[in-house]
């Protein structure tokens, strides 16, 4: 009796890579030992269980997926790419709101499996804000969605703008009060700036702030009970960033626009 698929693909870290390896195409047999350092001896087991479960096939001394394994391997890419997110920390996205993510955008978070979970002391916990600015300035825009505001905006919105670099601001109904209250000669100036866009977020923002521009995308989610740390989620691949650009259009879909305070 055969094993189940599963099994065939995931009890074996060999099997496994030599699957994902033939995903761009066939490699001779020297091309797999060369990658997987490994010898003919060692290897020829794991490739004859692959080639008996109709997962590969080969010709000559070359290796190729077949019919079945080209349909698979895209669900498997995706679920590998998902479990190295959640193994990066599994304590903290297991303990984070991530109910604000909408279903479409669920199915794609294995994007952000080239990141980074950042925990800063608190004598260095806006750091991770100058790190950013410093794409911010190499970039054409910067999107904003934040509940606070970060201590040193002025300095860095005037900078941005002055390297005619748009920004979307977009915040929390709370924040538009505080802005308003205590911050409001400030962003009216910004405001008057053509490359300076604000809107308010209908919706209960359930996260503290996310942010990203043409470098990189910056998480900073909630814990499940509400409160919230120092730790940040830093991302920088194309994948992360469509992700970062489609949560945006999310968000904003659901605000209004401000002209003035």
């Amino acid at each position: 009796m055969k094993k189940p698929l599963l099994d065939v693909l995931f009890m074996s870290e060999r099997r496994k890579q030599v699957f994902l390896l033939l995903h761009d195409g066939p490699k001779e047999m020297k091309r797999l030992l060369s990658i997987l350092n490994t010898n003919r001896q060692a290897l020829l087991p794991q490739l004859k269980i692959l080639e008996e479960n109709h997962l590969i096939q080969h010709y000559d001394d070359s290796y190729k997926l077949t019919n079945i394994g080209r349909l698979l391997i895209n669900k498997e890419s995706t679920l590998l790419n998902l479990l190295e997110v959640i193994d990066k920390d599994v304590d903290y996205w297991g303990t984070r709101k991530l109910d604000f993510i909408p279903p479409y955008l669920l199915h794609k978070f294995h994007k952000l499996s080239e990141c980074e979970i950042i925990d800063p002391p608190l004598t260095d916990m806006f750091s991770i804000h100058e790190r950013f600015h410093d794409g911010n300035i190499k970039s054409e825009s910067v999107c904003i969605v934040t509940s606070f505001l970060y201590p040193l905006y002025k300095h860095i919105f005037s900078d941005i703008l002055r390297n005619n670099i748009h920004v979307d601001f977009l915040v929390s109904k709370e924040l538009l009060g505080k802005i308003r209250a205590e911050h409001s000669s400030d962003f009216n100036q910004f405001l008057q700036n053509g490359s300076f866009s604000m809107y308010v977020y209908n919706k209960n923002m359930d996260f503290l702030f996310f942010t990203y521009d043409d470098k990189h995308i910056v998480l900073s989610l909630l814990e499940e009970n509400g409160e919230f740390d120092n730790k940040h989620v830093l991302c920088s691949s194309p994948e992360a960033l469509d992700f970062g650009k489609e949560l945006f259009e999310h968000c904003l879909k659901d605000s209004t626009p401000i002209t003035e305070l």
